[in-house]
C-alpha cells in the first residue's frame, strides 16, 4: 500500500476516537512501524497530507511535531521531514564481565571512541569513595563517546587509581586490554542499572531528542585481591540496549 492510500481518513478517522491529530500521529506511526514508511523516507509536504486526509495543516503540523517529539521523525531545514532511522538495538548480558569494544567485536560490530577526557585529575569526593583513595592521590580518568557500526551509543567515564592505570594516554581503544596487559584485568564487578531521562548535551552528543530514555550505569570493578580497579559511570542510548540476565531457582 503506499502513503497516500494509507493515509486515507476512510481507513483511520474515527469521530470518537479522541483529537484529530493524535489520530494523525498514531496512523503515521503505524506505517513506520508496518513498513509502508521505511527509515529516512520523507513524510509527504504537510499541505498534501491536510488535503488528503481533509485536515487543516495546524493540525497536521501539531501531528508530526509529536513525532519528532517521540524521536520517530526528524525534520530538515529546506527539505521537509523524514523517518529517523531506527537505532541499532543491541542485547547486552548482565552475566558477563566485557568490555565495550569486545561486546561490539562478538557482534561483528566496529567500535570507535570520540575522546572527550583523558588524563590524570583530582579525585571527587565520589572517586574518592569509590575507588578507596588516600588524601592526596590521584586519580586516571578517561571519558569517551561510544560509537558501534557508525552511531552513538553510550557516554563512559571511567576512573582508576594511578599505580594501576599511570598512563591513561596507553589507552588507545580497549581499556580492558591495557589493564590486561599489566595484569590488572578485573574479574568480578557490581553493577547498578537506573532509568534516566537525557540533558539537552547528553541527547545531542548520542544523537536523540533532548529528554529522550537513558540508561545510566555505574559499575564498579574489583581485582582477584578484591581491590577496586574501575568506577565507571555511563549513559546509555535507552533504544539501542537491552540488559538481560539470567535468573535460576535456588536449591530446595
Amino acid at each position: 500500500m503506499t502513503v497516500t492510500e494509507y493515509l486515507r481518513p476512510e481507513h483511520w478517522r474515527r469521530e470518537a476516537e479522541g483529537p484529530r491529530y493524535v489520530q494523525l500521529r498514531k496512523r503515521i506511526e503505524e506505517a513506520i512501524e508496518t513498513g509502508v514508511l521505511l527509515p529516512d523516507a520523507p513524510l509527504p509536504p504537510e499541505r498534501e497530507i491536510a488535503a488528503l486526509t481533509d485536515l487543516s495543516r495546524v493540525t497536521v503540523r501539531k501531528a508530526i511535531q509529536e513525532l519528532v517529539d517521540r524521536g520517530l521523525v526528524v525534520q530538515r531545514q529546506g527539505s521537509g521531514s523524514f523517518v529517523r532511522e531506527r537505532p541499532l538495538r543491541v542485547e547486552q548480558s548482565l552475566s558477563r564481565l566485557t568490555s565495550f569494544s569486545e561486546d561490539m567485536a562478538r557482534r561483528g560490530l566496529t567500535s570507535t571512541s570520540t575522546w572527550l577526557e583523558k588524563g590524570i585529575f583530582v579525585p571527587s569526593p565520589d572517586e574518592v569513595v569509590a575507588l578507596a583513595l588516600s588524601s592526596g592521590d590521584g586519580v586516571s580518568r578517561i571519558t569517551r563517546l561510544r560509537e558501534a557500526g557508525g552511531r552513538p551509543m553510550a557516554i563512559e567515564r571511567a576512573s582508576l587509581p594511578v599505580d594501576l592505570l599511570p598512563d591513561p594516554e596507553a589507552v588507545t581503544r580497549s581499556l580492558y586490554e591495557a589493564l590486561e596487559r599489566d595484569g590488572n584485568r578485573p574479574i568480578r564487578a557490581i553493577q547498578k542499572i537506573s532509568a534516566i531521562n537525557l540533558d539537552d548535551d547528553t541527547a545531542a552528543r548520542l544523537g536523540v531528542p533532548p529528554g529522550a530514555a537513558g540508561l545510566k550505569i555505574e559499575r564498579t570493578s574489583y581485582l582477584p585481591s578484591g581491590r577496586v580497579v574501575e568506577f565507571t559511570r555511563s549513559i546509555y542510548r535507552g533504544d539501542a540496549y537491552d540488559f538481560v540476565a539470567e535468573l535460576r531457582l535456588p536449591p530446595a
